[in-house]
C-alpha cells in the first residue's frame, strides 16, 4: 500500500502545481461567478467514491477532515481578492498565494505520510478528499461574495445584441 500512497502524492503534487498554474493565468484576464462557482461543482462529483466502502469515513473522520479543510481555507480566503479594471473584475495576484498553496500541499503530503501508517489508504482518499473538498467551499463562497461585492460598484452595462 506505501505504492498508493506514493502515487496519490505524486498526484496531489501535480494538481497542486496545476492549480496554481491557473491561478496564475486567470490573474490575465477578467473573471466571473461562474469561474468562481464551478470548480467546487465539478469536484462535487468526486463524493461518488463513497459510494464504495473502503473510501468510507467515521463520522469523526468527517469531522475532522472537514475542520481542517476549514481552517485550510482561511489562508485561501485572505489572499484571494479582486480589482476592478476598467469593466472588468480580474483576480488580484497575490505573491502570497503561490507559497500558501504550496505550504498546504506539503502539509497535506506530510499528514497523509503519517497517517499512512494507521488509517487505511482507502478511508485516508476519503479523508483527504473532505478535507480538499472543506477548503475549497467556503473559499470560493468567499471569493464569491467578494465578487459579487465589486460587480454592484461596476456601472450597469448594456445587453449586446447578438
Amino acid at each position: 500500500m506505501d505504492w498508493m500512497v506514493a502515487i496519490s502524492s505524486l498526484a496531489a503534487v501535480m494538481m497542486g502545481l496545476g492549480a496554481l498554474f491557473v491561478r496564475m493565468r486567470a490573474a490575465k484576464k477578467p473573471t466571473s461567478a461562474r469561474k468562481i462557482i464551478m470548480p467546487p461543482l465539478f469536484m462535487s462529483t468526486g463524493a461518488l467514491m463513497f459510494v464504495f466502502p473502503m473510501f468510507r469515513v467515521t463520522p469523526l473522520e468527517l469531522l475532522e477532515a472537514a475542520a481542517v479543510g476549514c481552517l485550510f481555507s482561511l489562508l485561501l480566503i485572505k489572499t484571494s481578492n479582486f480589482e476592478i479594471r476598467g469593466q472588468d473584475i480580474y483576480l488580484k495576484r497575490s505573491k502570497a498565494f503561490p507559497i500558501i498553496l504550496m505550504s498546504l500541499l506539503v502539509i497535506r503530503i506530510i499528514g497523509k505520510l503519517v497517517l499512512s501508517t494507521t488509517i487505511d489508504v482507502g478511508q485516508l482518499g476519503g479523508m483527504f478528499f473532505i478535507l480538499a473538498f472543506a477548503m475549497i467551499l467556503p473559499w470560493r463562497m468567499a471569493m464569491y461574495k467578494k465578487y459579487m461585492t465589486l460587480k454592484r460598484q461596476l456601472p450597469d452595462q448594456p445587453i449586446p445584441i447578438t
